[in-house]
């Protein structure tokens, strides 16, 4: 049907709404200016978003064309720039065509009644950006507000619709339209009261905290489903179907991070001299007297050089803390022995990409064949995962140092999401091996050391790679980065990062989280905070027998030994 100007009337104008292509083609801009609408046409309103140079064009005819979805003839009434190619490019399946309509490449129109939510965030320099999802879980490119305008947008769009801010994201408004049986409808369907509204009244006036709260948690609850893509299986599951199978609200592992935490201010550290005695911290039969002592030292200073090959083996394993001299002595005649009974009947040598990387510092450092393998073999215990074909272990460490930088810098964050680098898979090579590529030689020695003491919390990697792009956030923002040059970016840094920078920030960062009174769990728990400091499998007498069973000995057979600190019951250094 045709539409004529009579048809057509504009409520709501603004210019200077960005579109963030990314495009991938040298001739097409990655930056396109246009203007954000709302209209009517034959008295439906839409929400509009068009480039400047499509301005020229008569109004009525736009974002009304679109292919016969029964195989009949296109629309001839079309705009001039539709491309019948253009399509919306998506990873995930979904049951019905996208709602808004193309007419150019990048134009598009979304009816009000099909907008399911809107994500408005806040960039430095004023800058905002909305994040769009259809009703049928369809996100449109991020709409980047150069000259402000998403509050008068907003008042605008409540002419038509309600905007409820979510009560778990705060920078997050779901759309409801302006009807109030509709409403009331999503609330029956919510159930907040069990009974029905029969006995509401006599209910909240015996126990009004409970009525009112328990209804309340209810909203929650919904409001955490809504913030699933809306085509999701879960999505549509109520209490009043309990056919379907459980789905859980949210990914394994996720949790919305509360950008409203106030983080003290990230405090200043020094780093200390290397470890650099090594007698005077044995006993006289050979005993580590003071392990975590040791470990603190490493962690804020490393290993001189000439060290390294005696320190590395306690670090990494091959020689547990409260082993004697002698009992060292046959634990390496042992590991030789089964490393050349193996090396006889290996007929091939399994290799992953990066193993390599992981091995030559060890070859390096221990210059011996034998202990290079054992102490790979201790290293590969706390990365052999990473080289898993799943990848699900290294997806589980890009999703929690996702979390820890939502906690330390959500506009960062909200950037590298605008510009579809919300997944840090750039960081990928940095958490598989460990940041070896990415400083000398020297510098990895020491950052691997420094990692291996265990302080001061579970995955330290993961605070190294957040100092790492928190240190970048100025040039990140500050620019016109797209994917393409995000990445191009952070590889450009191989070799161009000072340690000793990326350590201080680390460390800094984690005392700034741990100060946090109201620390969200999982922060909490990528750090290992949650966990209790010691267990039985760390305390001495476990020590004891793990020596006994690299000697193969009966406890009744293995020599006494003194008391020896555990190794992991100092989680945090010593701070001055």
């Amino acid at each position: 049907m045709e539409q004529t100007v009579e048809d057509y009337k504009l409520i709501f104008e603004k210019e200077g709404v960005y579109l963030h292509t990314n495009a991938k083609r040298s001739n097409q801009d990655t930056t396109i200016p246009g203007f954000i609408r709302i209209v009517e046409r034959a008295g439906v309103p839409a929400l509009e978003w068009s480039p400047l140079e499509d301005e020229g064009r008569s109004a009525p005819a736009v974002l009304y064309t679109k292919k016969d979805g029964e195989g009949g003839e296109e629309d001839t009434n079309f705009d001039p720039g539709y491309e019948p190619d253009w399509a919306v490019i998506s990873t995930v399946k979904r049951d019905r065509d996208p709602p808004f309509r193309p007419t150019g490449l990048w134009s598009f129109s979304l009816p009000l009644s099909e907008l399911y939510s809107l994500r408005r965030a806040r960039f430095s320099l004023g800058r905002n950006f909305l994040v769009l999802t259809s009703r049928g879980g369809h996100p449109l490119p991020p709409l980047h507000f150069h000259r402000g305008g998403t509050r008068e947008l907003f008042r605008a769009l409540q002419r038509y619709i309600m905007l409820d801010q979510s009560p778990v994201d705060g920078r997050l408004f779901l759309a409801y339209p302006h009807d109030s049986g509709a409403l009331s409808q999503s609330f029956e369907k919510l159930q907040l009261f069990d009974d029905g509204g029969s006995d509401l009244v006599s209910r909240f006036i015996q126990d009004p905290y409970a009525t009112t709260f328990g209804g309340f948690s209810k909203v929650t609850n919904f409001f955490k489903a809504a913030l699933k893509p809306p085509g999701s299986p879960a999505h549509f599951r109520t209490a009043q179907d309990p056919s379907l199978p459980h789905q859980s609200d949210e990914e394994p592992g996720f949790e919305l991070i509360n950008c409203g935490v106030e983080l003290g201010p990230r405090p200043d550290v020094t780093r200390g001299q290397p470890l650099n005695k090594w007698d005077e911290f044995l006993d006289p039969e050979g005993r580590v007297k003071y392990p975590e002592k040791i470990k603190e030292l490493v962690f804020r200073g490393g290993v001189t050089p000439f060290l390294r090959k005696e320190v590395w083996k306690f670090l990494l394993g091959f020689y547990p803390w409260n082993s004697t001299a002698k009992e060292r002595e046959d634990i390496l005649r042992l590991k030789t022995d089964e490393y050349f009974r193996m090396k006889v009947q290996w007929k091939s040598v399994g290799y992953v990409q990066g193993m390599s990387d992981l091995l030559s510092p060890l070859l390096f450092v221990t210059q011996n064949e034998v202990e290079s393998f054992w102490c790979l073999t201790g290293f590969m215990e706390l990365v052999h995962q990473n080289f898993e074909e799943s990848q699900e272990a290294m997806k589980k460490q890009l999703l929690q140092l996702s979390i820890l930088l939502k906690a330390l810098d959500p506009e960062l964050c909200d950037f590298l999401d605008s510009q579809d680098s919300g997944s840090l898979c750039f960081c990928f090579r940095w958490l598989l091996i460990w940041f070896k590529r990415e400083f000398s030689f020297e510098d990895i020695l020491t950052m691997w050391e420094v990692i291996w003491s265990g302080l001061p919390c579970d995955n330290f990697h993961l605070l190294i790679a957040c100092s790492i792009l928190v240190s970048q956030r100025g040039e990140l923002i500050g620019s016109d980065h797209d994917f393409n040059t995000i990445l191009k970016h952070i590889n450009e840094l191989t070799m161009k990062l000072d340690l000793q920078t990326v350590l201080r920030g680390a460390e800094a960062i984690f005392l700034q989280l741990t100060q946090c009174k109201e620390l969200p769990l999982k922060v909490q728990q990528v750090l290992g905070l949650y966990v209790p400091s010691s267990s039985e499998e760390d305390s001495p007498d476990s020590q004891a027998s793990e020596t006994r069973r690299l000697l193969g000995e009966s406890p009744a057979g293995a020599s006494s030994s003194s008391s020896s600190s555990s190794p992991h019951a100092a989680r945090v250094p010593t701070y001055p």
